[in-house]
């Protein structure tokens, strides 16, 4: 065989396998999003580019606070942070929650609260007041987006199977500006 058809064969082997790479690391390692809408700001905002560990739930469970994405209907995936877990009794009051009774601290919610004059980010309800359950359910999630006031969350669309659930928000990688690895 001439010297440029073994080349050219080599350059099809490696091309074919760095693209079968691509295909598996995309479909079951991680996952790339671009986000739309305003549900998670101030922490995520529209336009931001993000990068979802698909496997780490392969080997933990989701965590409170965690930021996942998930499969919200045939269509759409969206992202939201884990507030309760199975187990958990969840109530707001007076923009505080409070699981299984005791206080919990949201830092990430502090610049949106520091923006209010006169009102609560997060109205006040408890979890059987919006999903006819006392407890999160075990295989289940609640979760809500960090803009209380304009998210399409477990308020409204109720507990998310965990099933459903994509992965862990890993990185926000635009804005290069808002480089971000952590998100609690």
């Amino acid at each position: 065989m001439p010297n440029n058809e073994v080349r050219f064969i080599d350059w099809l082997k490696a091309a074919f396998i760095s693209f079968l790479i691509v295909i598996l690391v995309r479909h079951f390692l991680i996952a790339n999003y671009i986000v739309h809408g305003e549900s998670m700001m101030p922490t995520i905002e529209e336009g931001n580019r993000l990068i979802v560990n698909k496997i780490e739930y392969g080997f933990k469970e989701p965590s409170r606070f965690d930021l996942i994405v998930f499969h919200a209907n045939s269509n759409e995936d969206y992202i939201k942070r884990v507030i309760g877990v199975a187990g958990d009794a969840i109530e707001y009051k007076d923009d505080q929650l409070f699981i299984n009774g005791e206080a919990v601290e949201e830092p990430y919610l502090d610049e949106y609260k520091d923006q209010l004059f006169d009102t609560q980010l997060t109205e006040d309800f408890t979890l059987l007041e919006k999903t006819g359950r006392s407890t999160v359910p075990e295989g289940y999630l609640f979760v809500m987006g960090d803009n209380r006031r304009h998210s399409y969350d477990s308020r409204h669309i109720g507990f998310i199977n965990k099933k459903e659930v994509v992965g862990i928000v890993d990185l926000r990688y635009w804005p290069i500006e808002s480089f971000q690895t952590k998100f609690n």
